[in-house]
Formats: structure tokens, C-alpha cells, sequence
């Protein structure tokens, strides 16, 4: 049985944990709504972005000629995973479900014969991907050394994946990334972004004749990179709101987790000290009848 000396020790280093908690959670609260607020502005404009990717899709008919990131390579033999995790943890499984939907996916296309890469975006997904994929990783982006990962580094990626992805290094590249739904609920995301899959056109609702200059096809090679810099760009500001989200979920949860364990604590404190002053007064009473 714990002294009491160890027992307060104990409590006071819960309390101590607990303030810890706390505040993370208040700062979690804080960049949430600024994060939740920048992953919904730019929905609209990569849902617009998309709608005029159909339309301008639905007009060519896709060869070699095509623009390569919408024509692909002509293979599907070796799959690029990216990867894209946070650089900090006390998030609970935010960054856990990220890489377990990649690993799936892999397990997937490694039983079909395909070959596996990873590009890994952020610090916390690396080490489980690292172990059991040792030879699987292409390359990586840090994102430590920046304190919020924004358009610049969106930009940053989607020019070495263009550029591995030229040079032949894959042949289909899927982002994975957690879609923010709300703060107790942050969706795992498969996204296929090379070569950039066809967009649902918009059903016309004015039957209007729209004429493109120059041709679709040009109009489309200058559109297709910025399509996918728009797509890491939402994952990036979509994961940013997930991890807060996620943290303040945690640390709640451990704040109220060290309150219910300092109260157990505390109790079993009063009655180890309870029990120690009784058997005092027994040995005392004891001593005084045995003169």
C-alpha cells in the first residue's frame, strides 16, 4: 500500500498534469475556429475550380496528346501514397487513422500486384510507415520548420510530386488526409490528385454556349497544375482543423480523465491517513492502560 507521502506526490503531480491539459485545450479551442474558418472558405473555390474542370474535360476527348496529368501514363503499376500528418502530437488517433487508411490501401494494391511508394507530409505518421516500409519511401516534405503549413508549402509539394512524376517515378499518386466534419468527428480521406481524375461536370441549368480561347486543351494544361495545388492546399488547411479539433477533444477528455483520478486519489488519501491516526490512538490508548 502507497505511504502518504507517496500519495500526495501523486496527486500533486496529476494536478500539475492537469493544468497542462487544460491549457491545451483552451489553445486547441482558440486555433480551431481560425483553422475551421480557413478549411471552409476554400471548399467553395475547389468546388467552383472542380466545375469548370468538368466542363472544360467534357469537351476533349482524352489521348496522348492530353495534357500528362490528365492523361496519365498509360500504366498503373506503381502507386504513390502521400501521406499527410501533423508535426505535433496530443491529438489523440488524428494522426493514428491518417496512416492506417494509407496502410490499408496499400495492403490493397500490394495484393493486386501494384508496387507501394510513400511521400509523407508531417513528423507523426513517419515513424509506423518508417518500420514497416522501410525501402517504400520516396521522398517527404518537412513542414516543422513553418508554423502553419499554408499555400507556399502546398505549392512547394505539388512541384516535387509533378516532378517525380515526369521523371517516371509513379504512375498514380493518392493524398490522404483527414476531412474535417466537426470537432468530435474528423474523417480519414483517400483522394486520387495524379493524374488528376476527370471532374463530374455540373448540370447545366442555362443551356448557354460557352466558346473557350485559346483551345480547351491549352486551357486545361494551365489549369491542371493549379487544380492540384488547390487539392494539397484543402488537405493541408482540412488536416489543420482536424488536429485541432482533435486535440481539444483529447485533452478534454484528459483533463477530466486527471479530475477523476485526483479525486480517487484524494480519497484514498483520507482514508490511508484516517487509518493511520486511528491505529496511533489504539496504540496510545494501549500504552496508557497497560501503566
Amino acid at each position: 500500500m502507497a505511504s502518504l507521502k507517496e500519495l500526495k506526490g501523486r496527486i500533486n503531480s496529476v494536478k500539475s498534469t492537469q493544468k497542462i491539459t487544460k491549457a491545451k485545450q483552451m489553445v486547441a479551442a482558440a486555433k480551431l475556429r481560425k483553422a475551421q474558418a480557413a478549411a471552409e472558405a476554400a471548399r467553395p473555390y475547389a468546388a467552383r475550380l472542380a466545375e469548370v474542370m468538368g466542363s472544360l474535360a467534357s469537351r476533349i476527348v482524352v489521348s496522348e496528346s492530353s495534357p500528362k496529368l490528365l492523361a496519365g501514363t498509360g500504366k498503373d503499376q506503381v502507386h504513390l501514397l502521400v501521406v499527410a500528418n501533423s508535426d505535433r502530437g496530443l491529438c489523440g488517433a488524428f494522426n493514428a487513422n491518417i496512416v492506417k487508411a494509407a496502410r490499408l490501401k496499400a495492403e490493397s494494391l500490394e495484393a493486386e500486384g501494384k508496387t507501394v511508394l510513400f511521400y509523407l507530409i508531417g513528423r507523426k505518421g513517419r515513424p509506423v510507415i518508417r518500420r514497416e516500409y522501410p525501402k517504400a519511401i520516396l521522398a517527404g516534405f518537412d513542414t516543422s520548420t513553418v508554423r502553419e503549413a499554408g499555400y507556399a508549402e502546398a505549392e512547394a509539394v505539388a512541384a516535387e510530386l509533378v516532378a517525380l512524376y515526369e521523371a517516371g517515378k509513379f504512375d498514380v499518386a493518392h493524398l490522404f488526409y483527414s476531412k474535417f466534419r466537426s470537432a468530435l468527428l474528423q474523417v480519414p480521406t483517400e483522394q486520387q490528385i495524379i493524374p488528376v481524375p476527370a471532374p463530374k461536370q455540373a448540370a447545366a441549368s442555362t443551356g448557354a454556349v460557352v466558346e473557350y480561347e485559346p483551345d480547351e486543351e491549352d486551357i486545361l494544361a494551365a489549369l491542371l497544375p493549379r487544380y492540384l495545388k488547390t487539392q494539397l492546399f484543402g488537405a493541408l488547411l482540412e488536416n489543420m482543423a482536424s488536429e485541432q479539433g482533435a486535440s481539444m477533444t483529447a485533452m478534454d477528455n484528459a483533463t477530466r480523465n486527471a479530475g477523476e483520478l485526483i479525486q480517487k486519489l484524494t480519497i484514498q488519501y483520507n482514508r490511508s491517513r484516517q487509518a493511520a491516526i486511528t491505529t496511533e490512538l489504539i496504540e496510545i490508548i494501549a500504552g496508557a492502560e497497560a501503566l
